[in-house]
């Protein structure tokens, strides 16, 4: 069977057991068991939240006994203190977070689809939710904190600070980077992910992920990463030159 089918089969039979229970107001989905199942592949997982009844959380929280009944549990790891981390013995693998109504308030998610609900249960806003942006309209402010991080990297990387220094190049700019990418190259459509803008940047942005390879090449080439990205920076942006000077020269000292 294929995964796609299986996966939100399996969250029919979550809101099939729910539905027995009295406590319960609404189960749905998130991510690609959400609004975008279309982009469901073979290495897709279940997201979802569970609405239950005031004063019912935790009992959901601590006795996981509602989804052994849908199927048997190989692990479970308590994540956070609403849900956890699952995988079914059939290999399924997911997460959830149980919450009453008040909570879905300071909750951070958005693109619900609603699985199963009480027939008496009406408010349908809770599947909007929200999530403050991660899109930066401020290129400059961007590249100067991409061009100081890598100085100080590269320093780091001097005094033997290896994995600092990679976080410092390979890391923070990249992020940064990513904030500000849509002002940098036109966009494909292709189900951008409000958490994470590394999520399928290799189809939203084809243009910067050709050239990323470059730019991440490790722990022991962090000099090499770090003159590929200053590179980078000078294509799109005007570097201020003593600036880019000492960074190549820091970069040719550490690779002596």
């Amino acid at each position: 069977m294929m995964k796609k089918t299986l996966l939100l089969q399996r969250l029919d039979e979550i809101g099939k057991v729910l539905e027995n229970r009295g406590d319960v107001l609404a189960l749905f989905g998130l991510g690609s068991v959400g609004i975008e199942t279309d982009r469901i592949d073979e290495y897709s997982d279940l997201d979802f939240f569970v609405l239950v009844t005031p004063g019912n959380k935790q009992r959901y929280i601590d006795h996981l006994d509602w989804l052994e009944e849908t199927h048997p549990l190989a692990y479970h790891f308590k994540n956070s203190e609403l849900g956890h981390k699952i995988l079914f013995e059939d290999g399924i693998y997911g997460e959830f977070a149980i919450f009453e109504e008040l909570d879905l308030e300071s909750a951070l998610y958005t693109g619900g689809r609603m699985i199963w609900k009480q027939p008496s249960y009406t408010n349908e806003d809770i599947l909007t939710g929200y999530i403050p942006s991660l899109k930066s309209s401020s290129i400059d402010h961007v590249i100067g904190e991409a061009l100081t991080n890598i100085y100080v990297g590269l320093g780091r990387f001097a005094r033997g600070e290896k994995l600092s220094a990679l976080r410092f190049i390979e890391s923070y700019p990249i992020d940064g980077l990513l904030s500000v990418m849509h002002l940098l190259e036109p966009e494909v459509a292709y189900y951008p992910d409000v958490f994470g803008n590394e999520r399928r940047v290799e189809k939203r942005f084809p243009k910067f992920s050709s050239v990323l390879s470059g730019m991440l090449q490790g722990y022991d080439k962090v000099p090499e990463s770090a003159i590929h990205l200053l590179n980078y920076l000078e294509e799109i942006y005007p570097i201020h030159p003593r600036m880019s000077s000492e960074i190549r020269a820091l970069a040719e000292h550490c690779r002596k």
